[in-house]
Order: C-alpha cells, then structure tokens, then sequence
C-alpha cells in the first residue's frame, strides 16, 4: 500500500523526479529557436513592406549606394590629390553621369536600332522550331510577336508598383536627380557618418558597427565593379564572337549581354539563349553551333577565371542564394528588384561575415584583421549617415 506520507513530501509519486517539466528539453529549445526565427522573420518582411510602401524615397537611396560603390575609388584618388572634397565628389558624381549615360545610351541605341532584326529572327528561329518540337515552337512563336507588348507590360506594371501615382517619366526623372545627389553626399559627407555613427552608438559596439558597415559597403563596391568589368568583358567577346560569324543584330545582342551581366546567371542564360536563337534563325544550325561555343567560351572564362580573379575576395555567396535573391527581388520590385538584389545580399552577406567573425572572436575582442580598412582608406557605407 503506498504511503500517503512519502507522497505529501515528496510532492510527488515515488519514482517520479519532482518537479519534472511539462516538456522535455529538446522541445524547449526547439521552441525558443522557433520563436526567434518567426520575430526575424516579421522584422524582415515589415522592412521589405516598409520599403515598398516608401519605394519612391527608397529607390533613389539604393541606387546612390550603387553609384557611390561603383565609382568610390574615384572619389578617394581625387581626395589624395589634395583636391577640395565637394570638389572631388561633383567631378565624381559628373563623371558617373557620362559613364551611366553613356553606358545607357548605347545599349538603348543597339537595341532599338537592331531591336526589330531580333524580334524577326527569333519569329523565323520559332517557325524553324516548330517543324521540329510543335507546340513548343508555337509557344515559342507567340512569345516572340509580342515580346514589345510583354516588356512595355512588364515594365509599366513594375514601375507602377513602384512609382504609383506620379508619371513614369517624370518620376523616373525624379528619381535619377535624387540619386544622383544622394551620391554626391554620399562621398562627400562619409567621414560624418563614421562621426554620426560613433556619437549614438554605444561606447562599445562604436567599432564593430563601423567595421560592419565598411564591410557591407566594401561588398557592395566589390559587386560593382567586378560586375561592370565583367559585364563589358563578356559583351565585348560575345560581339566580336556574333560579328564574326556575320549574325545579324550582334550590337544588340552585345548589349543585351552587358545588361544582363548585372542579373547573375538568369540575365546570362537568357542573353546566350537570344543570341543562339537569332544565328540559328539568320544563319542556320552551324553557325548556331558555333555561337553556342562562343556563348560557353564567355561564360567558362567569366566562371573560371573573371570572377575568382576580381570579385573573389569582395563577394563569396552560393548561386542558390544568389537565385533565391534574384527571384525574391523580381516578385518584390520586378526587373529593378532582380538588379537592386545581388548587391543588397551581397551587402548583408558582408554584414553577416564580419558579425560573425566578432562573435567567433569574443565580444570583448577587437576582430579587426588585415582585410579589414582603416578608417581613412575607404568611405563608410552611406546608409549608416
């Protein structure tokens, strides 16, 4: 007979430990992990919601942090030259005008120019599919008479979502005024931020913010330039490649390719796809073939050689995060979200990088290495002004 005494003491039956716990440790832990991960998780998507919702003042900031990444160097060789830091950050944001413009008038001009040849030789590329692999062709075909109609759709549906309101002209005027201003404060003003971002952080997390934001910064500086460099490498084989072997449009399909460069993988892919179609469609299997050779050529020395070269040291992200960053960014903002997202998660990879690294060294400890730049090498990143 059990004795009632023992229970009453103990709180519990014998053999049971007492006070045991409703749930076994593991689920615990389980739970408190479940719990984190849902409040990040609703920290991001009221960011990513908040940046929609002020995409119009959003937007002109993202890119001012593109354009002060791309032409940083400019500015900080300037600066060396002991010239006049408004001085030195006008004739930068000058000079990013000439490049951009430049840069966007040619492409613009190419494709327009040649935009029609395309278009027709990738309908006659789809009759000639169509013989061969039916409905796909169709498919194939129809996608290419109103490939205008889908990009003009496209591209007004994106830019609605972004710049509702206001027409797409003048806001996208406004919006490259902005940015372009921002740039230039963005140079001129970094050292104020460090000063700004050290007077309202606390004492001791001051210098692990700032090596964070150089970090992120320095990322997004690495993703510029080696894509710029990259893209015009791969542009310029890509058309010497088309031009000899007499493919027509080899200008547009060229600068198809520089655009597409700054969409990893994806914008390669379906560049090295149209420009196959067309020397197929205008030229014949042969001559397809052998685009098709000068396509992979690109892109085997883009992977093997370009990238590990110049971007290796600045911007290391696995191409699934890279795809889930490009698909997220395209159903978030369109075509300017698939461009505006590499660089972001490049960023944030820089971030995440250096945060841990602290952490790997102790809170306590000063994690800065050799990689890591002195305050006065490089600008801190605008966003911390």
């Amino acid at each position: 007979m059990r004795n009632d005494s023992d229970q009453d003491r103990s709180g519990a039956e014998p053999g049971r430990p007492a006070h045991s716990p409703l749930l076994p440790i593991e689920a615990r832990r389980a739970a408190a992990w479940c719990a984190a991960g849902l409040l990040v998780a609703a920290v991001v998507a009221l960011g990513v919601w908040l940046c929609v919702e002020l995409s119009a003042a959003v937007t002109p900031v993202l890119l001012a942090l593109l354009g002060s990444g791309l032409l940083g160097p400019v500015y900080r060789r300037l600066v060396k030259m002991r010239l006049n830091r408004s001085l030195a950050a006008g004739l930068t944001c000058a000079l990013l005008v000439i490049v951009v413009g430049g840069a966007g008038y040619v492409v613009v001009s190419a494709l327009v120019e040649t935009g029609d040849q395309i278009v027709n030789s990738l309908k006659t590329a789809a009759h000639d599919l169509t013989r061969h692999f039916g409905v796909a062709g169709n498919s194939l075909s129809d996608l290419a008479t109103n490939a205008k109609t889908l990009v003009t759709k496209f591209g007004s549906t994106a830019a609605s979502g972004l710049l509702a309101g206001v027409s797409i002209v003048g806001q996208f005027i406004a919006a490259a005024v902005l940015a372009l201003l921002l740039t230039f404060f963005f140079l001129r003003d970094s050292d104020k931020a460090v000063r700004a971002l050290h007077d309202w952080a606390p004492r001791n997390s001051a210098p692990q913010l700032e090596r964070m934001a150089r970090r992120g910064f320095q990322s997004i500086e690495g993703f510029m330039r080696g894509t710029t460099f990259i893209a015009l490498i791969d542009a310029v084989c890509i058309t010497v490649g088309l031009l000899v072997l007499k493919v027509p449009g080899a200008l547009g399909l060229g600068a198809l390719v520089f655009v597409g460069a700054y969409i990893p993988y994806l914008g390669a892919f379906i560049s090295g796809a149209v420009a196959i179609l067309v020397a197929f469609a205008d030229r014949g299997l042969v001559i397809a073939l052998w685009a098709l050779g000068v396509v992979l050529a690109v892109q085997v020395l883009e992977g093997h050689v370009l990238q590990p070269m110049i971007q290796s040291r600045t911007v290391q992200m696995h191409p699934a995060v890279v795809m889930l960053a490009i698909t997220a960014g395209a159903s978030i903002a369109g075509i300017l979200g698939m461009l505006l997202s590499v660089p972001l998660t490049a960023a944030v990879s820089g971030v995440l990088h250096e945060l841990r690294k602290h952490y790997a060294a102790g809170s306590g400890t000063d994690s800065s290495g050799p990689d890591d730049a002195a305050p006065g090498d490089s600008p801190a990143a605008p966003a911390s002004s």
